[in-house]
């Protein structure tokens, strides 16, 4: 009988769960507290398997991971800071259990074709939603560093003064994002901000007309209705991406540079000014091969890549002499 691997997305706001080809089940997260969620996933992950017992199960959630143990190093926005999160759900749920950053399992997801086959062997994915994360996959594995936290590309310096004083009394926020990093200055939130401060200079434009509730989405669907100013506000997000962009082009070299999460939903109004900014800032004859586009995934990059991390780790498992 084929492996029964299962996926694991969770987000700040729903759960996404389901074995490997198979449609996703989306559930509302349980935030509560750590030990509500846990529940929660193993009773979905129960669902999701069907009376069967999985032999694996990946797990991607939006917090720093120790990959080794599973442990959960920092997380913000779900309640599992400093949880042993492998070992709980394994002991839970009886099976072998992995867990990794979600961007980092959407890029794994990128990386490979429908079928679940590996397409492109060195990539790099930002997800430019309500912060900006990114995953990493080299010569067709993920990379994530030396203590499993590799990838938080959206804390990349792009615009950082480099001759103020950051010291113990510096008047600088002390909190993430830092000022001048791609997440401070690229992220869904600064698109909000962005409309909203082009609806008060524009009046008359169709963010004018919405207001002060003008948004990020209302910006796209301006822009991709032709409204000039809506369409400036999207560029303007688009080139301060380009030069996160150039900064991964000029790092790492890869075949390609996969852009998802909402903002992605802005397309090639977005793509266009990132590719010109990049081109300016990427070091003549780097990068001469690589492709920047909208994720292919879609919004089951998370799950899909959670259940071909689980894939990945029960081979490797069974081919170091364990049993399945």
């Amino acid at each position: 009988m084929t492996a029964l691997v299962i996926g694991v997305d969770v987000g700040g706001t729903k759960i996404s769960v389901a074995p490997l080809g198979a449609p996703a089940v989306l559930t509302p997260t349980d935030l509560a507290s750590a030990t509500e969620l846990i529940a929660q996933i193993v009773d979905q992950v129960r669902a999701a398997a069907a009376g069967r017992s999985p032999d694996a199960v990946g797990v991607g959630i939006p917090s720093v991971i120790e990959f080794a143990t599973g442990r959960v190093r920092s997380s913000v926005n779900i309640p599992l800071h400093d949880v042993a999160l492998r070992e709980e759900l394994g002991r839970r749920l009886g099976t072998l259990v992995f867990v990794d950053n979600d961007a980092t399992l959407a890029a794994l997801a990128e990386a490979h074709d429908d079928d679940g086959r590996l397409s492109t062997r060195n990539l790099v994915m930002l997800t430019v939603g309500t912060g900006v994360g990114g995953g990493i996959v080299v010569d067709g594995r993920v990379y994530r560093g030396a203590t499993g936290a590799a990838g938080e590309l959206g804390h990349t310096m792009i615009a950082a003064d480099p001759d103020h004083d950051y010291g113990p009394d510096s008047d600088v926020d002390p909190g993430f994002p830092r000022h001048g990093s791609l997440e401070s200055l690229a992220a869904g939130h600064v698109l909000d901000k962005l409309a909203r401060e082009s609806a008060a200079d524009h009046p008359d434009s169709a963010l004018g007309r919405l207001g002060s509730t003008a948004s990020g989405p209302d910006a796209v669907a301006a822009a991709q209705d032709g409204d000039p100013d809506a369409i400036d506000v999207v560029a303007r997000l688009g080139r301060r991406l380009g030069i996160g962009i150039a900064n991964v082009i000029n790092t790492f070299d890869p075949d390609v540079v996969a852009i998802g999460g909402g903002v992605s939903a802005a397309g090639e109004l977005l793509l266009g000014p990132a590719r010109e900014a990049a081109r300016h800032f990427v070091l003549p004859g780097v990068g001469a091969s690589t492709e920047i586009r909208i994720a292919r995934a879609g919004p089951d990059a998370g799950v899909r890549g959670a259940a071909l991390l689980a894939r990945s780790e029960l081979t490797n498992h069974v081919r170091e002499g364990h049993p399945a």
